[in-house]
């Protein structure tokens, strides 16, 4: 089990992928959980701020997550949850104590379903999903490289880079499971290093 955690645009979901790739293990995204419950009260038009409104569609949406595809009441949302929609509101729904309940609850059976192995990736994995983790990683760099990276991966979001500061601070002053860095997790920063030598530091780090 290793746990992966940082801010937006630290790398963490392509290192993690490559990670698991490396060690032939199951990927966890557990950011597609919030964005697809996102994405669900978005469609039934309730406000993302109502937490009754919010836990009542969380409740009763029918959610895959898959290895490579999600589907959400049977139709792919892969793209869609990516969308700037669902990126500008996904910090709110996600703060929703009743509904990081449910979803870590869910992300937990996902990793048991397959075997209790996987390198999983979020905001809270070392701190509150799996505490008991092999090994922690936090993943950071400065907030210019990180807002780079995000508007790179999101060209069709003129604002993608800019939303970084307002969902650090949304992300770490939260109540329910805030970003944090666990105590025994190691710090890597990736603002000067590639993908492949940030994955060949964590490997080594498994090895």
């Amino acid at each position: 089990m290793i746990a992966i955690d940082g801010p937006a645009g630290s790398g963490k979901s392509t290192v993690s992928r490559l990670i698991a790739e490396r060690l032939g293990i199951p990927h966890l995204d557990t950011g597609a959980f919030y964005r697809t419950a996102t994405l669900a009260v978005l469609d039934d038009g309730v406000d993302p701020g109502n937490p009754e409104g919010v836990l009542d569609v969380v409740k009763t949406m029918d959610m895959e997550i898959g290895d490579a595809t999600v589907l959400l009441e049977g139709r792919d949302v892969t793209r869609a949850i990516r969308s700037a929609s669902v990126s500008d509101q996904v910090s709110v729904v996600s703060a929703h104590p009743a509904v990081r309940t449910i979803l870590v609850d869910a992300q937990r059976r996902w990793v048991e379903e397959r075997g209790g192995s996987c390198v999983a990736e979020g905001r809270d994995i070392g701190t509150v999903v799996f505490p008991q983790a092999d090994l922690k990683i936090y993943l950071d760099a400065n907030p210019d490289v990180r807002a780079a990276r995000r508007a790179e991966e999101m060209p069709d979001d003129p604002n993608a880079g800019a939303d970084l500061e307002r969902r650090d601070r949304f992300d770490s002053s939260r109540t329910a499971s805030p970003l944090a860095v666990a105590d025994d997790a190691h710090i890597v920063d990736t603002s000067r290093l590639s993908i492949d030598e940030v994955v060949g530091r964590i490997v080594d780090m498994v090895d």
